[in-house]
């Protein structure tokens, strides 16, 4: 876990030691907490700006925005249009990535191991206990799974990362779609919580025999055996920008009311099953002016020259022509 502490504590300096720590905050996701780090970090050094992020999962992040306590949320669930309507929120689409399966087996290297949604659904279920089921065994033929039982690891807290990764297994496995469904947060069928990708990303790599499912940069950084999977195509692939960016290349963002896209189990031989956008919200009418003002700035200058760094971290910036439909939703939509 040395990268997010470090992370979190860059963070931590950068916000405190800004004259608007106290003005531009946001709180929400983890998903893309490693991104907006860095991105802050980069911003602070060139403008003497700060920025103070709360990891704290998409569900708090809604709920913080809603209460007008951050001048913006971030979450990896996307808000309906009606819901934005209702709270009078502007939403956009900030940057793209990736969930991934993350294990804790020895002798097992990253990306060996292959997984179907199918095979996740039913070890999530609790219908497959252990590494060697038939099931598991019959995709992966060439390794050598033990008859160990499987430690299921799963979200604790509301998240945008559970919301797609459980929209991702009601449509790769029926049952898990007439069981458990879709949400920020479900009636686990078994499992150990963890708070945060990171709590997910620690768990797993603490515990032997185990499964969890966290965001890309979250497994790389933290040097866990993340697993390879069988698509919508039936194409096994691994998670990597290619992929990531052959499933986010299906979004049509322009078409979509409050920017409301979802990427999970995009058609194409290329693709990765679990890929996801993550989200900003502000309100339209902003409680201060000047704190909303600042957060613009911030974003724009992300979208102008944080590419390269989410790219290093494995995330997918969005597209030009996206970025400038976003700038046009600011101008438009954002009293100032």
């Amino acid at each position: 876990m040395n990268f997010i502490k470090t992370v979190v504590a860059a963070g931590l300096v950068a916000a405190s030691t800004s004259a608007f720590a106290a003005d531009i905050t946001g709180a929400g996701a983890t998903f893309p907490f490693p991104v907006y780090s860095k991105w802050a970090d980069a911003y602070k050094k060139e403008t003497g700006n700060g920025l103070n992020y709360q990891s704290i999962g998409s569900g708090a992040g809604i709920k913080q925005i809603q209460a007008k306590t951050v001048t913006f949320g971030a979450t990896d669930a996307p808000l309906k249009a009606e819901q934005l309507e209702k709270d009078g929120l502007l939403q956009w689409p900030m940057v793209m990535g990736a969930i991934v399966p993350v294990v804790n087996l020895d002798g097992i290297k990253p990306g060996e191991l292959v997984l179907s949604g199918e095979l996740l659904g039913d070890i999530y279920l609790g219908k497959i206990t252990k590494w060697n089921d038939p099931a598991i065994v019959k995709l992966n033929s060439k390794l050598n799974l033990p008859a160990t039982a499987i430690t299921v690891v799963r979200r604790s807290d509301g998240s945008g990362t559970t919301f797609n990764f459980t929209d991702y297994l009601s449509k790769a496995n029926a049952e898990w779609k007439a069981k458990v469904g879709q949400g920020t947060a479900v009636e686990w069928p078994t499992g150990v919580g963890a708070k945060g990708n990171e709590g997910v990303a620690g768990n797993v790599g603490q515990t032997k025999n185990s499964i969890g499912y966290v965001e890309y940069a979250y497994a790389k950084q933290n040097k866990l055996t993340y697993a390879a999977m069988t698509n919508k195509a039936g194409k096994t692939v691994q998670p990597t920008i290619a992929s990531f960016q052959a499933a986010a290349s299906n979004a049509d963002w322009a078409k979509a009311p409050g920017y409301y896209v979802i990427l999970t189990d995009q058609p194409g031989d290329a693709s990765w099953p679990i890929t996801a956008a993550t989200f900003i919200l502000m309100h339209k009418t902003p409680v201060d002016k000047a704190a909303s003002a600042e957060a613009i700035k911030f974003f724009k200058w992300s979208f102008e020259k944080g590419g390269k760094m989410a790219e290093d971290l494995d995330y997918i910036p969005m597209p030009e022509p996206v970025v400038k439909l976003i700038e046009k939703t600011w101008s438009s939509d954002i009293k100032s």
